[in-house]
């Protein structure tokens, strides 16, 4: 199987814009970023504390909203990646940031079950209109002598985001947890004008119209994209734990909700400082698969940590290490996937690329929860850290292995294979 070369993605699906509204389409998918991750963790980890500890709700059940939260958001953002390589991106995000506003908004009046099923669905198909063609965009607008550091920069943004958020969300949680869910929904309405207004007409696809499903087949048959797609479910499934699990381990352990906003505090700083330098280091020395590899494992065993001790100095270590493995897995993911994606389809390879975290973040929110559930009842609090660190580390193995083969494929000619040398992969 032979990639394609990202070398020339930016130019060819961007040539009708200028220098200067490419650089306003990076700055305005900034902002977006920053009010999408301010949004989203304004509410999504209060929920835990708002129906399980305030409202007794089960943690299960809570688990398997999020869960299908995130299989719904992930599992149908190949229509988001379609829909970009046809219309370009602009539209599906406008669209996907309003109807996402709604579902959380929507949540103010979340006062039964099936209510906050519906609502969070609905927040759902709305990342699911805009996941896609955001990274996409963000693809097409740089080149591949920027692209890790503007993944790396958004991830910094994403982090100032996630510190405002919660910070946020705890504070209005004071007063009632609908002004937390009115708020979060009008930080995506004001995200919406932003980008109608500000974002110029990003194309993220080279090929011609086509069949509308042209794109998913070549996503689809690429053997090394569904290998790598396969693997970073393990990476989210245990990013998605900083939703559920992480935060009713620190409530439990502090007794208090405030320790959730120390949590994420925390996440936070340590992306905000380090996201940008530490990535710019990596890419130094290492390709972006290795730094996927090491990123991951340092995940997992940040996670191990939190399960070694229950108290609050372990959590927040493994906090830290685990934080300190998102900032290299995360860029890392989006860059590589991007390497791998055909430029006449980026949309739909960064859309099937999504089931990662569909299928991984569901799973991890579901058995997130369920096995905290189980620790609790069985006084084996460490238990679900342990699984959450074996699946991390498999995962780490599994990346090697996957860069190991495409070295030896690579070796035999470049009519066999291409190899991720840098941001992007091109023949040797």
């Amino acid at each position: 199987m032979g990639t394609t070369t990202g070398a020339s993605r930016g130019g060819n699906v961007t040539s009708h814009l200028s220098d200067a509204e490419r650089k306003r389409g990076i700055v305005v998918l900034m902002a977006t970023t920053f009010m999408m991750y301010a949004g989203f963790f304004m509410v999504i980890p209060l929920l835990s504390v708002h129906y399980v500890d305030g409202l007794g709700w089960s943690a299960g059940f809570l688990g398997l909203v999020l869960g299908a939260r995130q299989l719904v958001q992930q599992g149908l953002a190949f229509a988001g990646g379609v829909i970009a390589d046809r219309v370009g991106a602009k539209a599906p995000i406008v669209a996907g940031m309003f109807v996402r506003g709604l579902g959380f908004g929507g949540m103010a009046w979340a006062d039964t079950g099936s209510v906050l099923f519906a609502t969070a669905i609905l927040a759902a198909l709305g990342g699911a209109l805009f996941e896609a063609p955001r990274s996409a965009g963000i693809a097409a607008l740089t080149t591949e002598a920027n692209r890790s550091r503007v993944y790396g920069l958004a991830g910094m943004i994403g982090g100032l985001g996630l510190t405002v958020g919660p910070l946020l969300g705890a504070f209005l949680l004071r007063f009632d947890f609908a002004v937390v869910a009115l708020v979060s929904g009008s930080v995506y309405m004001v995200t919406t004008v932003v980008t109608w207004v500000g974002l110029p007409a990003v194309r993220v696809a080279t090929g011609g119209p086509g069949r509308l499903t042209a794109g998913l087949g070549m996503a689809v048959r690429d053997r090394t994209f569904v290998a790598f797609t396969i693997l970073g479910m393990g990476v989210w499934f245990m990013w998605v734990q900083l939703t559920i699990s992480l935060p009713l381990a620190a409530t439990a352990i502090a007794g208090t909700s405030d320790a959730v906003a120390w949590l994420y505090l925390l996440t936070a700083g340590l992306t905000i400082t380090l996201q940008y330098p530490l990535i710019r280091l990596a890419e130094r020395r290492l390709r972006p698969l290795p730094i996927l590899m090491v990123g991951t494992a340092l995940m997992a065993a940040g996670l191990a940590t939190v399960g070694l001790v229950p108290a609050i100095g372990p959590l927040l270590a493994g906090v830290a290490i685990f934080a300190v493995g998102s900032v290299l897995a995360q860029p890392s993911l989006q860059t590589v996937t991007a390497s791998l994606a055909n430029p006449a389809a980026m949309g739909a390879f960064f859309g099937v690329g999504m089931y990662a975290l569909a299928v991984g973040g569901g799973l991890g929110n579901v058995l997130g929860g369920y096995l905290y559930g189980v620790g609790q009842r069985l006084d084996l609090p460490a238990l679900p850290w342990l699984v959450f660190a074996a699946v991390g580390f498999a995962t780490a193995a599994g990346f090697w292995a996957l860069d190991a083969a495409r070295q030896r494929a690579a070796a035999l000619g470049p009519d066999q294979e291409t190899v991720i040398v840098g941001p992007v992969s091109r023949p040797r």
